[in-house]
């Protein structure tokens, strides 16, 4: 498949680098570094051999959410998507965005990302998870009431945002003590974010605001599989959930999942009976991920071809608007 849109491919700039080095082994770290560092070579030429027209571009992790200033958040966010914006400019049939946003101050949050979405041509924001808030130790999910008016601007403005993970803050979750080979993209990655995510369809921000669009990546960070169950548990007890609806409905609604990372045919098949082909879209993890081996395994794997143009292409198209 050679016009194939990918939507969870990151890049840093030297102000977020030093975030990624933890994920990579010494050996490997300075082709990663580059990698993320650089727009028109690799990055461009890797497209161009393995099927991807365009790719929507993301800051790497947790990056502005691990910043406990709110002023230095917001400073290093502008910066990333003034950077990510002249790059788009230059590639716009190439490279899209999201936007980088200081979550630790609402108000500036919602701002950066009309300007982002307005003035600078962006597809929606991407959130790095949790993000720290004061001191490194206070977090803040945004479930939070804090966050209503912020989730009304992004509601307003129509376009989805990106639920990526980052890690937990391992002082707040001592069962990785000892195993730290389980933190990462390895496991905490999919535990946090799933949580998160779940907290927000359960929270009724979706009752709010039915139209605003999740995206998660990694076959949906284990929910898909799992959401059988947390409806049947829900129907015995709500214990206080403030939605109106089961949590399943919010994820067959609004939430649309992607192949980031996840690279195997039955974790496919399941997500495709368990939500529909029509919400699942392809992409990388680049550079974390190769493009060779999700493009092997996408454009191969054992589904009709209908169903390879819409979850490769025609599923993002609609989402963000694309011609």
């Amino acid at each position: 498949m050679k016009n194939k849109i990918a939507l969870e491919e990151h890049f840093a700039i030297d102000l977020t680098i030093a975030d990624s080095q933890v994920y990579a082994r010494p050996e490997v770290w300075q082709g990663l570094k580059s990698n993320l560092l650089d727009f028109e070579q690799q990055r461009l030429e890797k497209m161009d051999e393995w099927g991807t027209e365009l790719s929507i571009l993301s800051l790497n992790s947790p990056a502005v959410q691990g910043i406990p200033d709110a002023k230095r958040a917001m400073e290093v966010a502008q910066r990333a998507n003034d950077v990510l914006a002249e790059q788009v400019k230059r590639h716009p049939t190439r490279f899209g965005g999201f936007a980088a946003l200081p979550m630790q101050d609402p108000e500036a949050a919602a701002r950066e990302l009309e300007r982002c979405v307005n003035q600078l041509g962006f597809h929606g924001f991407l959130v790095n998870g949790f993000s720290q808030v004061g001191d490194e130790n206070t977090v803040v999910y945004y479930d939070d009431a804090r966050f209503n008016d912020f989730w009304t601007t992004a509601a307003a403005l129509k376009k989805p945002f990106y639920m990526h993970p980052r890690d937990p803050l391992l002082a707040r979750e001592p069962i990785y003590d000892g195993a730290h080979w389980l933190t990462g993209p390895t496991w905490a990655f999919a535990m946090e974010t799933a949580i998160h995510a779940l907290r927000l369809m359960s929270s009724g921000m979706f009752d709010r605001h039915p139209a605003l669009q999740m995206i998660l990546g990694h076959f949906g960070e284990g929910i898909p599989f799992n959401i059988w169950r947390v409806d049947h548990i829900l129907r015995k007890g709500r214990r206080g959930m403030p939605c109106d609806k089961e949590i399943g409905e919010y994820l067959r609604s609004n939430v649309h999942i992607t192949t980031s990372g996840n690279f195997r045919t039955p974790t496919l098949l399941s997500t495709m009976l368990e939500v529909g082909s029509d919400r699942i879209m392809y992409s990388v993890d680049y550079p974390f991920e190769k493009h060779e081996d999700a493009a092997r395994w996408f454009d191969t794997c054992e589904i009709s071809e209908n169903d390879r143009q819409k979850i490769g292409r025609d599923n993002a198209r609609k989402l963000f608007g694309l011609k």
